[in-house]
């Protein structure tokens, strides 16, 4: 189950990679985001959330075989329970936020709901979403890359 993990992990990482790249337009502050640079991030999340099907599907399916090998992992017995534990909350964690805040958030701001300032809040929010699933992400493919080199 390993290379399917790592190959899971890999695959998020460089979706991450891309959301970043828009993400990271956004200068931090108060106050809100430049028109021009918010139409650029709102017109990028339009487009992966809601007119790039299958894209979503893509990712969620990634996502869900990700959890689902992890629990076959966890199912056959081969790896260490903390290696298990350890490696639910890093891959977990970062699916559930993407899941229940970002990608909500991401919906919201390709359609431009709010005011500028609430669109610049929500690019921002997503921003930090994603580091916090890079790190996750990062830290989940580097313990099953240790544990195969081990």
């Amino acid at each position: 189950m390993a290379p399917v993990l790592t190959a899971c992990a890999g695959f998020l990482l460089a979706v991450l990679w891309t959301d970043l790249i828009f993400d990271s337009q956004a200068p931090w502050g108060a106050e809100p985001v430049d028109e021009p640079v918010l139409a650029s991030i709102a017109a990028y999340y339009h487009r992966a959330t809601t007119t790039s099907q299958p894209r979503g599907s893509l990712i969620a399916s990634v996502m869900a075989v990700l959890l689902i090998a992890l629990g076959l992992e966890a199912w056959r017995g081969t790896s260490p329970g903390w290696l298990l534990t350890v490696s639910a909350a890093l891959a977990g964690g970062p699916i559930l936020l993407a899941l229940l805040r970002t990608v909500p958030n991401a919906v919201r701001l390709g359609r431009r709901e709010g005011s500028t300032a609430d669109q610049s809040r929500l690019a921002r929010g997503i921003h930090l979403d994603h580091m916090a699933c890079l790190a996750g992400m990062i830290a989940f493919l580097a313990l099953w890359l240790l544990q195969a080199l081990a």
